[in-house]
């Protein structure tokens, strides 16, 4: 099992300058590299400063001079904001910068909030078709003349400039939860990333099971790949309570999350106060307590035993989330730690 960085620039008050937000977050993606990681990951959101990321490409285009191993993982790109010509063209000029390093992820998208800027409205639930029909096309693409006269995207012969490093396509990932979305990646040829968000370990064997399943049902198509994503932190066993600021800070991260889920109020210059505590009274699931069993919080013993279950499962990729609005600081501790005393378990 491989380990990932899943990272954004994320602000959380005007003390931290953008620029400030960027040399962070390539310090972050260095230390990865040279701790062995795989991949960094970087996704796309808009207007949203605790995930500031308005396109991962020129991102990692950036990160692919600043280091010279770690793969450059689109993760994701919002399908309905795509158009397929851009979006394969963009797509390969970074698997032309990074020497073949990139990896494409792709997603339908979740926050009502930026469908409504972006996309005219559109229902976050209407996603998937814009992801069905995008995916076989950016690969046709890639690969040479193609015209397309699809349900969304019409257009007449066409192809990707530049073409890719990586033949005959970079490696496509799919965000998948229900049973549809593993089927439709796998039989596509698409790897899969998942989040079990707050849920535990059951959650994680639930999404095996799905991915397992859609293998299963396509044994014309050579295996796929699964990636988890979860919350990730270290902190020193001389500090037993120190996964309690972490728990703290990942239950704010998801407070926020749900306010801008929730699209009923208006941000102020791309911030939004958390939803209160007091709305999730009755949810077990986003007490402090809950979140040091089911994000990856605690020392690096505690957490080398958890992950063999991951291990067990057959993962092949488990995604390091470092968003959790702990100060850069102590995310970089949690990551130097995790490299020097988790990491080394699973060579």
């Amino acid at each position: 099992m491989r380990f990932s960085l899943f990272a954004h620039m994320e602000r959380w008050d005007e003390s931290v300058s953008p620029s400030r937000q960027f040399e962070d977050l390539t310090e972050l993606v260095q230390i990865a590299e040279a701790g062995g990681f795989s991949t960094v990951w970087i996704g796309e959101h808009h207007s949203m400063e605790f995930v500031a990321s308005p396109s991962p490409i020129p991102q990692l285009a950036y990160l692919a001079a600043r280091t010279s191993t770690i793969r450059l993982g689109a993760g994701t790109v919002v399908a309905p904001f795509w158009n397929p010509i851009r979006a394969a063209g963009e797509t390969a000029l970074l698997d032309v910068i990074s020497g073949g390093r990139a990896e494409i992820g792709l997603a339908r998208g979740a926050h009502q909030f930026e469908f409504d800027r972006l996309a005219d409205g559109l229902a976050a639930g209407d996603g998937g078709r814009y992801l069905r029909e995008l995916v076989p096309a950016v690969r046709a693409l890639w690969q040479g003349d193609y015209a397309h006269d699809g349900e969304i995207w019409r257009f007449p012969t066409s192809t990707s400039v530049p073409k890719p490093v990586q033949r005959p396509t970079p490696p496509m990932w799919i965000a998948a939860r229900d049973p549809a979305s593993h089927d439709f990646a796998v039989a596509n040829g698409c790897n899969v990333m998942v989040t079990p968000l707050m849920k535990g370990i059951e959650e994680v064997e639930n999404l095996v099971e799905k991915f397992e399943s859609a293998v299963g049902d396509h044994p014309e198509v050579p295996r796929r790949e699964l990636m988890v994503l979860r919350h990730t932190h270290v902190h020193s066993p001389q500090d037993p309570d120190g996964w309690r600021p972490a728990a703290e800070a990942v239950q704010r991260y998801y407070r926020t999350f749900d306010a801008w889920f929730g699209n009923d109020r208006t941000p102020e210059n791309g911030f939004l106060e958390p939803s209160p505590v007091s709305k999730f009274e009755g949810r077990p699931e986003f007490e402090p307590e809950s979140l040091h069993r089911t994000a990856m919080i605690g020392t690096p013993d505690e957490l080398v035993e958890r992950l063999r279950r991951y291990e067990e499962l057959g993962i092949d990729e488990y995604g390091f989330w470092i968003d959790n609005s702990l100060p850069h600081e102590e995310k970089r501790r949690s990551l130097e730690l995790f490299i020097k005393e988790v990491a080394p378990a699973f060579r």
